[in-house]
C-alpha cells in the first residue's frame, strides 16, 4: 500500500487556511488576487500569500498556488512577475494550465516545482508523460478516470499524481467548457465560471417539444451532485495515487474544517492498517454541503444518478416531514436529533423551498434546548409550509461551533518550545528555545548582568516573561533556569532577548523545512516577431464527418479537409472511409489532415494508438490534435502535427511553446477577440488558424443527457436540444465515444470578417462542418471561397447567428 498520501485542502481565505492546517491538511492550494480559476474567492494578496507560506511551513504544511487561467500577452509581464514573486516566497508549487505561462515558468523560475492542472485535461498515461517531459513534477488527473484507469496511470507514471476525493464536480472536461463564456462572456478558463450548468433547462425535440416527464425528473439535467470518495480512500491509496483534493476554494472555512478533518481520520485509519470511518463521518459531510453524493465516475459511468436534478444547491439532511400544522406552529416527527439555532428549510408543495432558524422547539408543549430523533416536536411554522412538506436541515449549529474550533483567533495550532536561561554576573543574559524538531533560536541580552541591589531575578519571574509567546506561532511547555540567586536584569532587556530568540528559531524552522530559493533568474522580455513574410494567402479548411460533406466542400473549393475525429454521428470512421476521403482530397488537389479525439481515456489509448498508425500509412498532410495525451501517442510517428483549439493556445508563448513541440501551425483559442488574434499572428512565430464558421463547441461530457434520462439507445436517433430560460436551443450531439457534446444555439458565421483575417496574416480559417447538412456546408464553403478571393459575399443569408468572441472577448 502506498505511504505516502498527501491530504490536499482548499483556502479560498484566511479562516479557510486555518482551518485546512489546524484539521489535518498536509497540503493547502489557494489562489492569488489574480490568475486563479476561482477568481469570485477571496483570495490572498501578496502580503497575506508570503504570510500564508511561513504559517504553512511552520506547521509543516505546504502552499500550492493556483496560476491556472489562460492569460493574454497584455498580462505576461504581470505573470512573469507573479511566478518570481511565488518562488521567492518559497510556494511549493505553481498549478498551471496555460502551457505559454508553464515556458515561462520552466524559463523564468526553474526552482519553481509545476502541477499541470485539471484544466490540461489529462486523462490517461501519455498525458501524464506530456506533462513530465514538460517538466511538471504531478498532474491532476480528469475527474472523469476511472478506479482501473487511476490505477494503470499511477503504475505507468515517473511523476507524482493528484486526484479529487471530494466536493463539487463539474459536468464538462475541465479545461474544455466554453459554455459560460459564450452564454454570459465569463469564462470559464479565465477564471470567471458562471456556473451555468447549475440553471435550469428542458430537454426538447426539434420542435421544441418537451421531453421529460417532471414529475420523474427534475429542471437541473446539467447539475452533478457532489462527490463523495470517502469510503474508497483504501482503493486509491492502494492504486498509487500521491495527493487527494478536497474541491471547494468557494467553500466557507467551516466546510474545509469538517471536511478535512474528516478525510484526516479516514485516511491515518486506513494508513494505519484499520480503517475505519470516523463517527458520525458521512452524516456530518452531508450536513455541511451536498447536492446529494456521487463516487461519479470511479467505479462504473452513472448515467441520471450523477444528477441533482432537482436542487442545484446545499440540500442539507432530511429531518422528516410535517405532521400537521397548529396554532402557528409545524410538527415533525423526527428522523434526526436537532437543536435551537439549526437553520431548517422546508420543501412546501407549492413554491419551492421556506427557510426558517429553530429559534424554539416545542415537545410537549414545552420549550426545550433539542430534541431527538423519534420525537415530535413543534417548531415555528415557514411561510406557505403545510402538512406532507419535507424538512431539511441546512445548518447544524453544534456541528459549526465544533467546525469554528479550528479556525479564529482563539483556536491557533501553535508549535511547542521548551526554553533554557542563563546567567552570571558580568555576563549577558542568554534564552534559548528548542522546538520538537530540535531547532533552536537564541539570543543574548545587551546588558551586561550585575550583582542585585533591590530586585533580583527569580525563576518565576523569569517564566512569567519567557513564556509571553502570544501573538507568536509557539508556546512554552518547559523552562529551566541557571542563575545565581543575587542577580539581576531589565525587564525590557528579557523581553527583547526573548523577541530575538524565537524569531531565530522560527527562521531556522522555516528554512529547515524549506531552504531559500535563488531570488535571482532570468530577466523576462517579450517573445519578439520572428523573421520572414506572414502568409500571403489565407487558405480555407473545412472540417467534415462523412464522405459526401468532404465530397462536397472539395468541390465548393476548400483548400484543406480535416476528416474525422469526434463525430456527430455516433458512429466511428472507418479506416476504409478514411482512405476515401484522402483519395478525395488527393483527386481535388487538397490536402487532408486526418483529425483525432480531444478526450481519449486510459481504456482507449492503446485503441487509439494502432489507429493512427493505420491513419499515418495513409500519408495525410497531418495529424489535427487538441489533446496532450494524442500529441504524446501521434508524435511517435512520421506525420506532420498540427495543434487545434482545445489545447487552448491564447498567447505568443504558447505558440512558442507548440513552434518548439514541432507543430506546423496552431488553430487559437475560441475566445480570443479580433484584435487578439492579428497581433498573434502580426509575431509571425506559428502560421495560425481561426475557426470561423459552424456551432461551436460549448461542453463535451461522459454524461449523455439523452441517454441518461430517455433511455440509453435514445441519443442515437431523433434532435436534441437544451432549452433555457430565454427560449435558446442548444443542440445536443454525441459522438463514437458514447460522449455528449453541447453545441452554441446560435452559428459562428464571420463571413463579412474574411478580408480582416487575410490583412492579419491568418493561414487557414476554418469551417466546422461536423452539424451542417451536405447542402449546408457546401453553402457555406462556396460563400467563404468567395470571400477569400475577393469576391462580394454577405453573411445576410445566415440566420440566428453569432461572432462569438471576436468581437467582445471574455473576463
Amino acid at each position: 500500500m502506498n505511504n505516502k498520501v498527501e491530504l490536499m485542502s482548499p483556502a479560498g481565505t484566511w479562516q479557510a487556511l486555518e482551518a485546512a492546517v489546524n484539521a489535518g491538511a498536509d497540503a493547502v492550494y489557494l489562489g492569488g488576487s489574480r490568475f486563479g480559476a476561482r477568481q469570485y474567492a477571496d483570495n490572498f494578496d501578496r502580503e497575506e500569500l508570503a504570510r500564508a507560506v511561513d504559517f504553512a511551513h511552520l506547521r509543516r504544511v505546504k502552499i500550492y498556488v493556483t496560476v491556472n487561467t489562460l492569460v493574454a500577452d497584455s498580462e505576461m509581464p504581470d505573470v512573469a512577475d507573479y511566478l518570481q514573486f511565488l518562488s521567492c516566497i518559497g510556494v511549493d508549487a505553481a498549478i498551471v494550465q496555460d502551457m505559454g505561462i508553464a515556458a515561462l515558468a520552466r524559463e523564468l523560475v526553474p526552482e519553481l516545482p509545476l502541477f499541470a492542472s485539471t484544466q490540461m485535461t489529462v486523462a490517461n498515461a501519455a498525458g501524464v508523460t506530456f506533462a513530465e517531459k514538460m517538466g511538471f513534477s504531478r498532474s491532476v488527473l480528469a475527474r472523469e478516470a476511472s478506479l482501473d484507469e487511476i490505477k494503470d496511470i499511477c503504475r505507468q507514471a515517473k511523476s507524482e499524481i493528484e486526484v479529487f476525493v471530494h466536493g463539487a464536480l463539474c459536468m464538462c472536461y475541465s479545461g474544455q467548457c466554453l459554455m459560460s463564456s459564450l452564454i454570459g462572456g465569463r469564462s470559464g478558463n479565465r477564471g470567471q465560471c458562471a456556473q451555468p450548468c447549475r440553471l435550469p433547462y428542458s430537454l426538447v425535440d426539434e420542435n421544441g417539444a418537451g421531453l421529460l416527464d417532471q414529475g420523474s425528473a427534475g429542471k437541473y439535467i446539467l447539475s452533478p451532485k457532489d462527490l463523495n470518495t470517502l469510503e474508497m480512500l483504501p482503493e486509491l491509496i492502494e492504486a498509487g495515487v500521491t495527493s487527494f483534493k478536497i474541491e471547494g476554494r468557494m467553500k466557507r472555512p467551516e466546510y474545509v474544517a469538517v471536511v478535512t478533518s474528516i478525510y484526516r481520520q479516514a485516511i491515518d485509519s486506513c494508513l494505519g492498517g484499520d480503517f475505519k470511518l470516523p463517527e458520525n463521518a458521512l452524516r456530518d459531510l452531508r450536513q455541511i454541503f451536498n447536492r446529494d453524493f456521487t463516487t461519479a465516475y470511479l467505479k462504473e459511468r452513472p448515467g441520471r444518478t450523477i444528477l441533482s436534478d432537482r436542487r442545484p444547491n446545499n440540500r442539507g439532511v432530511y429531518i422528516g416531514r410535517i405532521s400537521f400544522c397548529e396554532r402557528g406552529l409545524a410538527y415533525i416527527k423526527l428522523e434526526e436529533d436537532i437543536t435551537t439555532g439549526d437553520g431548517l428549510e422546508v420543501w412546501v408543495s407549492v413554491g419551492g423551498r421556506a427557510g426558517v432558524t429553530a429559534e424554539s422547539i416545542f415537545l410537549a408543549g414545552q420549550p426545550v434546548a433539542g430534541a431527538a430523533a423519534g420525537q415530535v416536536v413543534g417548531i415555528k411554522l415557514p411561510a406557505g409550509a403545510s402538512a406532507g412538506d419535507r424538512v431539511f436541515r441546512i445548518a447544524d449549529i453544534a456541528l459549526l461551533e465544533k467546525a469554528q474550533s479550528f479556525f479564529g483567533p482563539g483556536n491557533k495550532r501553535l508549535i511547542p518550545v521548551s526554553a533554557t536561561v542563563s546567567a552570571q554576573v558580568g555576563q549577558p543574559l542568554k534564552i534559548v528555545f528548542t522546538d520538537d524538531e530540535g531547532n533552536q533560536g537564541e539570543a543574548e541580552t545587551a546588558f551586561i548582568c550585575e550583582a542585585a541591589r533591590k530586585h533580583p531575578l527569580t525563576v518565576g519571574g523569569v517564566q512569567k516573561q519567557v513564556e509571553r509567546l502570544g501573538s507568536t506561532d509557539f508556546y512554552l511547555v518547559n523552562i529551566s533556569c541557571d542563575f545565581p540567586e543575587n542577580i539581576m536584569a531589565p525587564v525590557s532587556e528579557i523581553n527583547e532577548a526573548r523577541r530575538a530568540a524565537i524569531e531565530q528559531l522560527k527562521e531556522r524552522r522555516l528554512v529547515k523545512y524549506f531552504p531559500l530559493r535563488s531570488k535571482g533568474g532570468k530577466a523576462f522580455s517579450l517573445i519578439g516577431r520572428r523573421p520572414g513574410a506572414l502568409s500571403s494567402r489565407t487558405l480555407l479548411s473545412v472540417h467534415a464527418d462523412s464522405l459526401d460533406k468532404a465530397e462536397a466542400a472539395a468541390l465548393a473549393g476548400a483548400d484543406i479537409l480535416i476528416f474525422g475525429g469526434e463525430t456527430y454521428s455516433h458512429k466511428e470512421l472507418s479506416i476504409d472511409e478514411c482512405r476515401k476521403a484522402a483519395d478525395i482530397a488527393r483527386h481535388f488537389g487538397k490536402q487532408i489532415y486526418f483529425a483525432t479525439p480531444r478526450i481519449v481515456s486510459e481504456a482507449g489509448s492503446r485503441e487509439l494508438q494502432e489507429r493512427l498508425s493505420l491513419l499515418a500509412g495513409l500519408k495525410p498532410d497531418g495529424f489535427l490534435v487538441g489533446s496532450l495525451s494524442v500529441w504524446q501517442l501521434a508524435g511517435r510517428l512520421n506525420v506532420p502535427l498540427r495543434a487545434d483549439w482545445p489545447l487552448n493556445a491564447f498567447n505568443s508563448w504558447s505558440l512558442d511553446f507548440w513552434r518548439k513541440k514541432g507543430a506546423n501551425g496552431v488553430a487559437l483559442s475560441l475566445e480570443l477577440t479580433m484584435q487578439q488574434v492579428e497581433e498573434l499572428a502580426a509575431q509571425n512565430l506559428l502560421p495560425v488558424e481561426c475557426v470561423v464558421h459552424g456551432r461551436m463547441e460549448m461542453m463535451v461530457s461522459e454524461y449523455c443527457a439523452p441517454g441518461s434520462l430517455l433511455g440509453e439507445a435514445a441519443c442515437q436517433s431523433g434532435k436534441y436540444f437544451l432549452e433555457d430560460r430565454k427560449g435558446e436551443h442548444f443542440p445536443i450531439v454525441t459522438d463514437q465515444f458514447c460522449r455528449m457534446h453541447i453545441l452554441n444555439a446560435k452559428e459562428l458565421c464571420l463571413l463579412d470578417s474574411v478580408e480582416r483575417f487575410q490583412k492579419a496574416g491568418v493561414e487557414r480559417i476554418r469551417i466546422d462542418g461536423r452539424y451542417m447538412d451536405v447542402a449546408g456546408l457546401r453553402t457555406a464553403t462556396d460563400d467563404y471561397r468567395a470571400a477569400l478571393d475577393g469576391r462580394a459575399v454577405s453573411s445576410s443569408k445566415y440566420s440566428g447567428i453569432t461572432r462569438g468572441h471576436y468581437f467582445r472577448g471574455v473576463v
